[in-house]
């Protein structure tokens, strides 16, 4: 009989009765894989619940986790959920000030770190918090108490408490609330998000069924797990009995990748991006015969589309270049890969291509914190994919659309509300039960949902044109010169944009081209490099509405990271801080020849022929 799953940790009791493997967790200390059975995840779960019930804590205590993705991390994760804790997970890349803020604003009792160097970052801060009364490393740390302690001590005390524990379980409702994340912020400080058991559960079970990989399968999981996305998937894959192997380390993705052979993962669009990157840098470092071939495979993909039918003619083609070329993709990414969700951003069309022609189908999806994520998923399992959008709205959510077009949802995964603040919830939850997404979408054939925009990102230039800066900035992207950008202009007569280049592959072409230069504020002043980022920007242009187009744009010598503050820890723009850092470089633009409304650059015509000469060096594809 199939074991109902109604609380997150439900789940153990159906990963133990129904999918018993000997690897049900898989993680890497330093070049070796060690694993976890499904016997010792349940039983390593109990315990660290029971250690922290013998330390004094009460049902509704807030514990916080702070550290790369590691087995452990469903240790706590579980351990907490069925004792009636509320785990607090946090990146492990945020500034000293979002870290003070979150951890007292959410009342957190006991700090879990994940190594030294988040110890050290986070030790005085936990210090200046009474409210924390306990800290633990998962990693040894000479001085700190030990993640593995709370486990002993667990297992000591199974006698004495283990049938109050079974007792608090039992007690445990499905709307209770199970966790508190705290969104990245990209526009002001983070807000704590409350998901119940009820939340999560209905969601990931609806997204588990699309589709039919099961015990027999194996995943990697290298997002962050504090992040809802790669949470709710998380518990998706253990709910389906398969497999899963945790990469902490992001350098190690590709190794892991070639030893797991996984068949499954999640991504983002932009580690897609530098994939399909790498695959154009392989066919150039070809010459001749192999070299035309490679490119004709390449150019084969831009006919592929889901639940398409191929006339014979096209069929012996991909047959052909599926031996020849797909099958080397395919290998790079350990022969296996039968499906990579990708979420977080819009996925560029010409990247699902070239995976889907190649049998590595992904899964565009699209939803927020506050819903569990996920609002809407392509399927295979329904067959309900559409290239360019987020397929259809998952079962058991509702979705509308406002006046001006924004997503508006219902349902069983729409949260309970933000911590401690009620009137913010009150603003993106109507008295109907509506939560607003902020986002703009669109239904493509009655069914299939588009993002077309964030309601806030939008802006209107000075003559009442709406400019949605995501759609434009995607299309920048796509460029392999342009790592990021953003696009400017509310309120003036034209839009530009800001522009950080891609410095890995503008390096190489500088050096083939004998172009010299100090740094990075040296490069992006050569009047070689100018032309050939206007020329890109142009060829965008010829894609976009008159009044869309860019007419100027400024490079950049920085590189924009989270560590760096003008990227959340899920990779979205902090628009205003992007603004304020480069406030005096915007003024410029606008400030020079306003009545000049093109102000387009008038640069010498040079040779742009462009070979990239290989991928990013750490994926060595």
């Amino acid at each position: 009989m199939a074991v109902e799953v109604t609380r997150t940790f439900d789940i153990l009791e159906k990963y133990l009765q129904e999918f018993p493997r000997k690897d049900a967790l898989g993680g890497k200390n330093g070049g070796d894989w060690y694993v976890y059975s499904t016997a010792e995840y349940v039983q390593k779960s109990t315990q660290l619940a029971l250690g922290l019930m013998a330390l004094g804590l009460k049902k509704g205590d807030k514990v916080a986790t702070v550290t790369t993705n590691r087995p452990e991390w469903n240790f706590a994760d579980m351990g907490l959920a069925m004792a009636g804790y509320v785990h607090v997970p946090i990146y492990p890349t945020i500034s000293e000030e979002e870290y003070s803020y979150i951890l007292e604003h959410a009342e957190i009792r006991v700090l879990i770190v994940g190594d030294r160097k988040l110890h050290e970052k986070l030790s005085p801060i936990a210090s200046r918090l009474p409210e924390i009364s306990l800290v633990f490393s998962f990693e040894e740390v000479d001085g700190v108490r030990s993640f593995d302690e709370i486990l002993q001590l667990g297992e000591s005390r199974q006698e004495e408490l283990g049938a109050q524990l079974e007792q608090i379980k039992a007690g445990i409702e499905p709307d209770e609330v199970a966790t508190i994340i705290y969104t990245s912020g990209t526009t002001g400080i983070p807000k704590g998000v409350m998901l119940t058991h009820r939340n999560l559960v209905t969601n990931f079970i609806a997204h588990s069924h699309m589709h039919n990989l099961g015990p027999d399968h194996r995943v990697i999981s290298f997002l962050p797990l504090c992040h809802v996305y790669e949470r709710s998937v998380n518990y998706h894959f253990q709910y389906k009995g398969m497999g899963v192997y945790y990469v902490g380390n992001l350098g190690q993705i590709v190794s892991a990748i070639k030893e797991i052979q996984p068949h499954m993962f999640n991504s983002v669009p932009r580690l897609l991006e530098r994939v399909y990157d790498g695959f154009v840098s392989k066919g150039n470092e070809l010459s001749g015969l192999k070299r035309v071939i490679y490119f004709w495979a390449l150019s084969l993909t831009r006919h592929f589309e889901y639940n398409k039918k191929y006339n014979l003619f096209l069929k012996v083609r991909i047959k052909l270049a599926d031996k020849l070329i797909y099958s080397k993709w395919r290998s790079a990414l350990g022969d296996n890969i039968i499906y990579i969700v990708s979420g977080g951003a819009a996925l560029q069309p010409r990247i699902a291509r070239v995976f889907g022609m190649a049998g590595m189908l992904n899964l565009e999806g699209y939803g927020l914190t506050e819903t569990s994520p996920v609002i809407a998923v392509n399927n295979p399992n329904s067959k309900a994919m559409k290239i360019g959008t987020v397929g259809e709205v998952l079962p058991g959510v509702e979705l509308k659309f406002g006046e001006d077009g924004e997503i508006l949802v219902k349902g069983p995964s729409v949260m309970k509300g933000y911590y401690n603040s009620p009137e913010l919830t009150a603003e993106v939850i109507d008295e109907d039960g509506w939560f607003h997404t902020g986002d703009i979408g669109v239904l493509e054939d009655g069914k299939y949902l588009k993002i077309t925009d964030r309601k806030k990102e939008m802006f209107k230039l000075s003559g009442g044109k709406y400019i949605a800066p995501q759609m434009i900035e995607n299309k920048l992207k796509a460029s392999f010169f342009i790592e990021q950008v953003m696009v400017i202009g509310s309120g003036e007569k034209f839009a530009s944009a800001l522009i950080s280049p891609n410095f890995v592959y503008l390096h190489d072409w500088c050096s083939q081209r004998r172009i010299h230069f100090q740094n990075n504020e040296d490069l992006i002043n050569k009047k070689e490099v100018l032309s050939l980022l206007h020329k890109e920007v142009e060829e965008i242009n010829k894609t976009l509405g008159e009044f869309e187009e860019i007419k100027r744009f400024r490079l950049v010598s920085d590189e924009w990271t989270p560590q760096s503050g003008e990227l959340s820890p899920t990779l979205k723009l902090k628009r205003n801080y992007v603004a304020e850092k480069y406030k005096s470089v915007i003024e410029e633009i606008y400030s020079v020849s306003k009545t000049q409304h093109g102000g387009k650059f008038k640069l010498p015509k040079i040779n742009l022929n462009f070979d990239i000469n290989e991928f990013v060096k750490r994926l060595k594809l």
